[in-house]
């Protein structure tokens, strides 16, 4: 018989499973700061690997774009991400992706009708001159686009959405949308949203030369004034006003869905003898007056005047010839 009994079997079971619990957290401490050092380290160098990936791809896409001028898919599609800029125009910055939207356009265009280049020089000859006039149209357009926020003058998107449909019906046929918009990316390399984007640059740039040009507007009104004077008579107002308008004849019956700034659609509206009010170019170059000589079903013959913009490009003239624009490309 024992006297004394241990001291464990004084203790509850209670106690006893709180004292295993403390012996085996005792055991996991032993392991837990060096666990936190582990990863926390795992995570700042996880943290700096990824900063460094990121800042390679930022200098490699800045070679690429910059000092190298390269124009590939990727790179566009990443200037469409990242609104990087390539010039500034009057304090506007011009989107690298605008540039390469409409250099990339051309180009497939041209390989599109002519095929690839044979000849090495030719091929960097028009490469240099497709990428000067490309990033030019871009400086112009986001000039348009700044003057165009100082006028408060906007494009809605009925108004892209009406264009886009003038231009699925060019030449009198009602082309389906999924035709159409394949002729666009075989011929342009465009999606519809991208093309949709010209046509708004486009409008921008017509509706501000419309708004700014006061000389092309005074034009326009002695030209109403002297058609008024003078019966309609267009040769005569075209003699007395010169080089401040352009007088046409269609010299006959030509293709009512003519391509040449809405003035034949224009003159299918009216009636032998009749003559239109002023209406700005389709392209938006310009106002233009038209007179019906004769028509039929499809064709018509008719005499126009147009007054063309200038007061914009004279004041991108300006801006070129005074240091107002900055170009952070270097096109050779």
């Amino acid at each position: 018989m024992k006297l004394f009994k241990k001291q464990d079997d004084k203790k509850t079971e209670s106690e006893k499973m709180e004292e295993r619990r403390e012996e085996v957290l005792a055991t996991g401490r032993k392991f837990k700061y060096p666990l936190q050092w582990t990863k926390h380290r795992v995570v700042v160098n996880t943290i700096l690997v990824s900063g460094v990936v990121v800042a390679l791809l930022m200098i490699g896409g800045w070679l690429a774009l910059y000092r190298f001028g390269m124009t590939d898919e990727l790179l566009y599609r990443v200037t469409q991400i990242f609104p990087v800029s390539v010039a500034d125009v009057d304090g506007e910055k011009v989107r690298f992706s605008d540039y390469l939207m409409l250099y990339r356009s051309s180009m497939t265009s041209i390989e599109y009708q002519a095929g690839k280049f044979s000849d090495e020089e030719s091929e960097k000859a028009l490469i240099y001159q497709y990428k000067r006039t490309a990033l030019t149209e871009a400086e112009n357009y986001t000039y348009a686009i700044k003057l165009a926020r100082e006028l408060g003058i906007e494009v809605t998107d009925d108004e892209v959405n009406a264009e886009f449909e003038r231009h699925r019906q060019i030449g009198g046929v009602d082309r389906a949308e999924e035709g159409f918009l394949k002729i666009i990316k075989d011929n342009f390399g465009l999606s519809k949203s991208e093309y949709c984007h010209l046509i708004k640059l486009h409008l921008i740039k017509a509706k501000v030369e419309a708004s700014i040009d006061n000389s092309a507007n005074e034009i326009a009104s002695k030209v109403e004034k002297m058609l008024l004077e003078n019966g309609g008579n267009y040769q005569k107002v075209a003699a007395g006003l010169g080089e401040q308008i352009q007088y046409e004849e269609t010299g006959g019956l030509i293709s009512s869905k003519n391509l040449d700034g809405g003035r034949a659609n224009e003159a299918m509206k009216l009636e032998a003898g009749a003559q239109s009010g002023r209406f700005t170019s389709v392209n938006g170059d310009g106002y233009y007056f038209v007179k019906l000589i004769e028509k039929n079903e499809a064709e018509v013959n008719f005499v126009s005047i147009k007054v063309p913009f200038t007061e914009f490009d004279r004041r991108f003239e300006d801006l070129s010839t005074n240091s107002g624009i900055s170009e952070y490309i270097s096109i050779e």
